[in-house]
């Protein structure tokens, strides 16, 4: 699931953090499946979810300091 940073900033923040937690139970879920099986069954995978959680968490940070800015 590929978040483009338009659509992570249309979002509410709590639909944010729901996504976020949603993102990482998944990436759990799969390192734990590669730690029981030893190969995942979709490589890539791993890698857009780890890019999505980083997008979330930088547009997160980006509102915070504008916050922060103005007040």
């Amino acid at each position: 699931m590929v978040l483009h940073p338009e659509e992570i900033r249309k979002m509410s923040v709590d639909e944010r953090m729901k996504q976020l937690s949603e993102l990482r139970a998944e990436l759990l879920r799969i390192q734990g499946s590669i730690g029981m099986a030893g190969t995942p069954e979709n490589p890539g995978k791993i890698r857009s979810i780890r890019k999505s959680i980083a997008r979330i968490l930088t547009v997160n940070r980006e509102e915070e300091l504008s916050q922060e800015r103005n007040s």
